[in-house]
């Protein structure tokens, strides 16, 4: 059975090489950047004479970091000499100058492009992998034809393209044994005027079903463990079955929250700091409560908050359709296949959430 597609969704995530950083990896970063420093400071005022191919390595690189992100790191030519060069890379593609010149003809788009989605897809496939398999679809082409398409991509021979996971792919492995976490605040009107009250929910990436983990208005330490026991209960946690959990970098995941989680058998994925793009399905979560329901009405103490938020929770899984889900229901539900019967509106929260549904004939 193939695994259930990745939502287009991730493309947060995704992809690119921030998308999944580590401490380690970081650490990794700036030695290499160090390093780049030494070896320009030995090579001294001399200026460097680049190939073709390794300008065009260059080029493809650097356009994703733009001016900004070049002006941080870039050495060994000026960010805008680096720009400039994919400019030109650009401009070549459609002057026609590819299909000038004598030797063999170049390879057809859909097979480059073939060559290209192989490479991608498969960070692990080599040279005579691609071929051969090119050749089960009918395009007969070499190992140096191969070779010379990567390079006009800008993509590394396997063992370079091997060597990390994306963010996409981690999740795509993983789908259906993944959730993430996370915190949002909502001012509450007290008898001693207003107090700002946590709000822990997790969701199961796969399905969007989500748990309102605990209410608060001062996640201490202690109470963070009770979390954490609740959700791994062995009868009825919430992350039963689940094998990671996405967590930002909150202080308030502390260490001893997230231990509890990886003896639970839950290992947690730390995001890097300041990438809310990485955790985007509960962040539309914690956006979806907020605009349909809580920014709309006054909190009347944490009994009210607590109504309202569980609420909210059941229109979410059995009345509000999911642009992620193709327009269906978390719970489902039967769809009406004709427009027969009278349409009921059924209301929560004072007519705030609405959903309309036809009566059984």
């Amino acid at each position: 059975m193939s695994s259930p597609a990745v939502p287009i969704a991730l493309q947060f995530l995704l992809l690119l090489f921030a998308g999944w950083a580590s401490r380690r990896q970081q650490a990794v970063i700036a030695y290499l950047l160090e390093e780049n420093k030494v070896l320009r400071e030995q090579l001294g005022g001399r200026r460097l004479r680049l190939s073709d191919t390794q300008r065009r390595r260059l080029a493809v690189k650097g356009r994703a970091l733009g001016r900004k992100g070049l002006s941080e790191i870039a050495g060994m030519v000026s960010p805008d000499t680096i720009l400039r060069w994919y400019r030109r890379l650009v401009a070549k593609k459609y002057n026609g100058s590819t299909k000038r010149g004598v030797g063999r003809p170049r390879v057809a788009v859909d097979i480059a492009e073939m060559v290209v989605r192989m490479a991608q897809e498969n960070p692990g496939w080599g040279y005579t992998r691609i071929r051969d398999g090119l050749h089960h679809l009918g395009h007969e082409i070499c190992r140096s034809t191969v070779k010379r398409i990567l390079l006009e991509h800008g993509l590394e021979p396997a063992p370079e393209r091997n060597r990390t996971t994306s963010w996409a792919s981690f999740l795509a492995a993983h789908w259906g044994a993944i959730a993430s976490a996370d915190f949002f605040t909502v001012e509450v009107l007290t008898l001693g005027g207003l107090v700002r009250y946590h709000v822990l929910v997790v969701m199961d990436l796969m399905t969007r079903r989500v748990e309102i983990a605990g209410i608060t208005c001062e996640p201490t330490g202690a109470w963070m463990m009770q979390v954490a026991r609740n959700l791994t209960d062995a009868d009825d946690g919430f992350l039963l079955g689940m094998r990671h959990l996405v967590l930002d970098r909150d202080p308030v995941f502390t260490a001893a929250f997230r231990k509890m989680l990886t003896d639970s058998g839950v290992k947690v994925l730390r995001l890097p700091a300041r990438s809310p793009n990485l955790n985007a399905f509960i962040e539309r979560f914690v956006l979806s409560i907020k605009s349909e329901c809580l920014d709309r009405f006054v909190p009347l103490g944490e009994a009210h908050l607590r109504w309202a938020v569980g609420q909210y929770v059941l229109h979410y899984h059995s009345e509000r359709p999911h642009q992620g889900l193709e327009g269906e229901l978390i719970d489902g539900g039967v769809r009406a296949e004709l427009a027969e019967g009278g349409v009921r509106c059924r209301e929560r929260v004072g007519g705030m959430l609405k959903f309309y549904c036809r009566e059984a004939a």
